[in-house]
C-alpha cells in the first residue's frame, strides 16, 4: 500500500528586516562575526540569517583587529 503524501502546510506570512552590523575581535574573523551576532541578539529578537558581507582588519598599536561586516535578518513584529 502506498503512503499518502503529506499536505504541505501553508506557512504564516512573515516579514523580515535586514540590518548591517560590524563585529570585531583581536583573535579571528570567526570571533568577530560571533561577537557581532552576540551583541545584536541583545537588542534584536528572532534573528534568522547572518550573511558575511565583508571581512577586513584594522591595525591598532601594531596588532590586527579583525572585523566582520554582517547583514543580519530578523523577524519584523511591527508595533507589538
Amino acid at each position: 500500500m502506498a503512503k499518502k503524501a503529506k499536505k504541505a502546510r501553508a506557512s504564516t506570512p512573515a516579514v523580515y528586516k535586514i540590518t548591517e552590523i560590524v563585529g570585531t575581535s583581536p583573535s579571528s574573523f570567526a570571533d568577530a562575526a560571533a561577537n557581532g551576532i552576540k551583541a545584536a541578539s541583545k537588542s534584536l529578537r528572532d534573528l534568522r540569517v547572518a550573511e558575511v558581507d565583508k571581512l577586513d582588519a584594522k591595525v591598532e598599536n601594531g596588532k590586527l583587529i579583525y572585523r566582520a561586516k554582517l547583514k543580519v535578518s530578523f523577524k519584523y513584529h511591527g508595533d507589538d
